[in-house]
């Protein structure tokens, strides 16, 4: 017999009718259903209507210094373990919070902690490093910045948008800070060099950040990239892809341009390959797996008239899931020995080198910042329909076994946009030397998202 809070049905028949005794067991029952719906969403402890407006004020006054930081930071890019200006600069900015620092780690590498109380310990991740490349956006702080790389000189540019993540990593630093009163736990801010070289994170797994540092209990990332400012983009499982470098080296024997008859031409073998390895991806991978193979770079012969030696091609490879990196790579490699073989030269130096692993999102981490981004954004916020088809080796510090996600914003203004649009093109992207994010709406919208997502996950005891 159904008892509610100490009647049974039969007393409550006598004393309430049949149907009053109806309308209240439907009552009841109502009540337990919500209760339990309750119990099944995902928990958040942060009232974001509560926290917001304080937050944006306490943005907005910080803004003219991180604006400040951005530009200086982008016009002086560094390449990846050689981000000493860069390092010592944010190392500064968060010694002056109140952050302890410790550089170095992983070569380049900062790590700065702030303990606030009892509660979790999260890791908030930002990169270093630029890439090899000149910058053509005529932006007034523009980079002219050069290094070496790979034994020449070489402009170096922030076209991947990590002075955003440096600029918006402090913005959100000060802003918890500001409002400690609010969580509890302990902050690690990780400054990662080299994340272009897809190397950085390991490195300072290697140096020992999780024994030196302690493993946190979660880890957290933005990236920026080509869509409207003011949107954020959650993902749940992969977020990226895997990297793998593709080097290989065809063998011939040189001789004059006018008897090709007397030669083994590793030109023609490097040609052959470059179109012939599609097939692996058109006629071997499973089509419903992401994958790519893109040869970027082929190196051989000095001049026009003689048939060289060697040839060699530097390639890329990408893709999420582990079945069809497999195959790929047995298809690369027969793929190059069949055209040696064709061509009656030895068989080819084929080195695939394993670079970052696809970012896999955990979804408990995701379902509980859902909520959080839904208020703070509104329409703004949004599930991302696919992963980012490029490397992030963020996926390092997930893959070492700490629960996180990696969230995106929107670099670009409205005009641009529509700008490109009319033309019938895609904006300025990730890695394009016209790559000019609006810093303001894009900073302050990664300062909010991440200080939000902080705070979510180190409610206060």
């Amino acid at each position: 017999m159904l008892t509610y809070g100490g009647n049974d049905a039969k007393s409550i028949l006598v004393t309430a009718g049949m149907k009053g005794a109806v309308m209240i067991a439907k009552l009841r029952l109502l009540t337990c259903t919500a209760v339990l719906a309750a119990s099944t969403l995902p928990a958040f402890a942060l009232d974001v209507a509560v926290v917001k407006p304080g937050l944006v004020a306490e943005i907005d006054a910080d803004y003219p210094h991180l604006e400040a930081l951005y530009k200086d930071i982008h016009a002086h890019p560094e390449l990846g373990f050689q981000e000493t200006r860069t390092a010592a600069k944010l190392a500064a900015e968060m010694r002056a919070l109140g952050f302890t620092v410790t550089d170095g780690v992983g070569k380049t590498g900062i790590v700065a902690v702030y303990k606030n109380g009892p509660g979790p310990t999260v890791l908030v991740r930002t990169e270093l490093d630029g890439l090899p490349m000149q910058e053509k956006t005529g932006l007034p702080y523009a980079s002219q910045a050069r290094q070496q790389w790979n034994g020449r000189e070489t402009f170096v540019d922030h076209s991947c948008g990590h002075d955003i993540h440096m600029a918006l990593w402090v913005g959100a630093a000060k802003a918890l800070l500001g409002m400690r009163d609010k969580w509890g736990g302990t902050l690690m801010f990780v400054g990662q060099p080299a994340e272009e070289l897809v190397s950085g994170a390991r490195a300072m797994l290697a140096d020992g950040l999780f024994t030196r540092f302690g493993k946190p209990d979660y880890a957290l990332a933005i990236h920026d990239g080509p869509e409207p400012t003011g949107d954020v983009y959650y993902r749940y499982g992969a977020g990226s892809t895997n990297s793998d470098r593709l080097s290989i080296t065809f063998t011939g024997r040189g001789g004059h341009g006018a008897h090709p008859e007397t030669t083994i031409d590793p030109v023609v073998m490097a040609s052959r390959f470059v179109e012939d390895v599609q097939t692996v991806i058109s006629r071997e991978k499973d089509p419903a797996a992401f994958g790519v193979v893109t040869v970027g770079g082929i190196s051989s012969g000095s001049a026009g008239n003689i048939i060289p030696d060697t040839a060699q091609l530097e390639g890329t490879i990408r893709t999420t899931d582990d079945s069809a990196r497999a195959k790929i790579h047995d298809g690369i490699r027969r793929t190059a020995n069949g055209v040696a073989a064709i061509a009656g030269a030895p068989p080819p130096q084929v080195t695939i080198t394993p670079g970052g692993p696809a970012l896999m999102n955990d979804k408990a981490v995701v379902d509980r910042m859902v909520p959080v981004l839904n208020q703070a954004f509104g329409s703004h916020s949004h599930e991302a329909p696919t992963f980012i088809y490029a490397s992030e080796d963020f996926s390092e510090f997930l893959r070492a076994g700490v629960p996180g996600t990696m969230v995106t914003i929107g670099a670009t203004d409205a005009a641009m946009l529509a700008t490109a649009k009319a033309k019938g093109e895609d904006p300025p992207g990730n890695h394009s030397p016209y790559f000019a994010p609006d810093p303001e709406p894009t900073i302050k919208t990664g300062v909010t998202a991440m200080t939000l997502m902080v705070m979510n996950l180190m409610p206060k005891g």
